[in-house]
């Protein structure tokens, strides 16, 4: 049975992940990280790919980006993977693949979860007990939406630009919402959407999507139709 493609849809955030083959280490030093992130803020220009949030994880990478048309976070993903992995099997004296089949993604409804699933992507670190907080950690965004430094493959969402008038009001707006952490639903929710490209959203932005793209979005019904008896001697 062939796998259905993944729903992405032009001007709309999704999550995207994507993990090491079997989980194996995909960044080993600083040099790694490095360069996944030059070839990766090259290709998000080059395929007009805005991206809001990302960490990276040593067998993992989680974005939150808003692609321009339906093919760019595909040829992205792809590109920077094509430079990636034969440098990485150069560099460590490896071969075969890296990056476990396709990654994943997840339409997000922007409004009301947009800066929830920021802050999912750069408090992950914390919770996979790589840092005590995410400023701690180097190697996502959190820094740059803390003000601490400017980086060049972030391209803010306008839902971050209303968090306050100045640089400095967004700033601390956004720390002290990723500071406050997640509750476990929330945690649980968007990281169950993300691993099986559920949308994240509302039953009622779910519906929509189903109406928009002619596809199965919310869970079937179990069992089988309900049969209404006909009373004896009725015609059927």
């Amino acid at each position: 049975m062939a796998r259905q493609p993944r729903l992405i849809l032009p001007n709309q955030p999704h999550l995207i992940l994507q993990r090491g083959n079997d989980n194996q280490t995909i960044f080993r030093d600083d040099e790694d990280y490095e360069r996944f992130l030059g070839w990766l803020r090259e290709c998000a220009r080059l395929y007009k790919v805005a991206v809001h949030a990302y960490v990276l994880m040593p067998s993992q990478v989680i974005l939150l980006a808003t692609p321009s048309d339906e093919e760019g976070l595909a040829l992205m993903m792809q590109k920077a993977g094509r430079h990636y992995v034969p440098w990485f099997n150069a560099k460590y004296g490896r071969s075969g693949t890296l990056f476990q089949g396709r990654f994943r993604t997840a339409l997000v409804d922007a409004a009301p979860y947009l800066l929830a699933c920021s802050r999912y992507v750069e408090f992950a670190p914390v919770q996979a007990g790589l840092a005590p907080t995410p400023l701690d950690y180097r190697w996502s965004s959190y820094a740059h939406h803390a003000g601490v430094w400017s980086d060049a493959l972030v391209t803010d969402h306008m839902l971050y630009w209303g968090l306050g008038n100045t640089p400095f009001q967004r700033e601390a707006a956004y720390t002290e919402l990723v500071q406050q952490g997640y509750g476990s639903a929330e945690g649980e929710m968007i990281g169950t959407a993300l691993a099986k490209g559920w949308p994240v959203g509302s039953h009622a932005f779910k519906a929509e999507l189903e109406k928009k793209t002619k596809r199965q979005i919310l869970p079937a019904k179990r069992g089988r139709p309900f049969k209404v008896k006909t009373p004896a001697g009725a015609a059927e």
